[in-house]
């Protein structure tokens, strides 16, 4: 990482921690350090990368909030597997074995 891209990176940290706004730091690509932001109706993913370039990835909520149904629904859409869809109501041991 460059001096910019780190001068770049901890100035937007400060200014996080100036306004009060919590965050976390990670790292998913090899090149890049990831800031994630979750502030009220939003996620913001923001990467630092080695070549000094930033990319910011923004996620709105529509303000809608679902109930524990959803959760079966949301693990299939999403899920790798082939598996029958969870449900809330399974033992974990069953739950387990599925996984």
């Amino acid at each position: 990482m460059t001096d910019h891209t780190y001068n770049k990176l901890m100035n937007f940290l400060d200014n996080l921690e100036q306004g009060k706004i919590n965050y976390t730091l990670t790292r998913i690509r090899d090149e890049a350090i990831m800031v994630i932001v979750v502030v009220p109706g939003e996620r913001w993913e923001i990467e630092f990368l080695v070549d000094g370039s930033v990319e910011v990835e923004r996620f709105s909520s529509d303000g809608q909030i679902y109930g524990e149904e959803v959760l079966t629904q949301l693990v299939h859409e999403h899920s790798d597997r082939e598996s029958e869809a969870l449900s809330l109501s399974q033992p974990i041991e069953a739950v387990v074995e599925i996984w």
